[in-house]
């Protein structure tokens, strides 16, 4: 399985998941000319996808969506919510045929991929996360080789822990330092909700739950993504979640996990053979 962020930040989102048979998109809040690119540059197209899989409404989760509905006809999944916030955008003019209603916790197959919505809290009418796995024929479904989407929350849970665990590789959100946002420029209201349960995930927070998810002894690799650009940037985000995982692990490191961020505007390096 092949996993790469095309790019992931406050401004704007879009992931690639891929096997042998199938290809997805995760989010398309970048204009279609960047995605492209970063699809190019490891042999694939935008005319390659199987699916998109939208997490919610928000502009930089869909902002090319309209294009590439009107160019390409993939097949879009999303929650009812979501799908009804997007046909209400106005201007948006996507044709109500080519979405995909997902639920909560009931997996689906696309292709040869199989593919398990998760339950987020955030401002949203209904977002999701998304996890991902090979359907391979005669392996158990703990034994799968797996992948997961998880940001957009404001706060994690044991259900959000249960959800992920025995992933391979995981894009979490480490959007925020506190201490940078309170003291930052940003307006009363928005930090307010930027530090709500319906906002996001700080770098604190992504260290506690990526110290509770080592513990189950599946994760391979792990990107730190949609890092905000006023308020983190990547060498804080590392270091908080690093000595998080160092506190509990010793030296994570040789657990044999490799920590890395996800870059805001441009394709990361690809995850090659989860």
């Amino acid at each position: 399985m092949r996993f790469m962020s095309i790019a992931s930040g406050s401004s704007g989102n879009c992931i690639y998941a891929g096997n042998a048979g199938t290809d997805i998109l995760i989010d398309v809040g970048i204009s279609a000319k960047r995605i492209e690119e970063g699809l190019n540059s490891i042999g694939r197209s935008i005319s390659d996808m199987d699916g998109i899989l939208i997490t919610h409404e928000h502009s930089d989760h869909i902002a090319s969506l309209k294009v590439i509905s009107k160019r390409y006809h993939l097949p879009l999944y999303a929650t009812n919510g979501t799908i009804n916030e997007i046909l209400n955008v106005k201007g948006m003019e996507i044709e109500p045929a080519l979405f995909n209603e997902v639920r909560y916790d009931r997996e689906f197959v696309l292709k040869d991929m199989i593919i398990d919505p998760i339950r987020v809290s955030h401002d949203a009418a209904e977002p999701v996360s998304y996890r991902f796995s090979a359907n391979e024929e005669g392996v158990l479904p703990s034994d799968r080789t797996s992948g997961a989407v998880c940001t957009d929350l404001g706060v994690y849970d044991d259900y959000i822990i249960d959800r992920l665990s025995g992933v391979s590789c995981l894009l979490l959100e480490a959007n925020h330092d506190v201490k940078m946002l309170e003291a930052g420029s940003y307006p009363y209201y928005l930090k307010r909700r930027i530090l709500s349960e319906k906002g996001h995930l700080s770098n604190d927070s992504a260290g506690e739950l990526l110290s509770r998810l080592m513990e189950k002894g599946t994760l391979k690799q792990v990107l730190l993504g949609h890092l905000s650009r006023e308020n983190n940037y990547a060498a804080l985000a590392f270091e908080t979640v690093r000595m998080q995982l160092n506190m509990l692990f010793g030296n994570y490191e040789e657990t044999g996990m490799v920590l890395g961020i996800a870059p805001r505007d441009i394709p990361g390096k690809a995850v090659l053979d989860l």
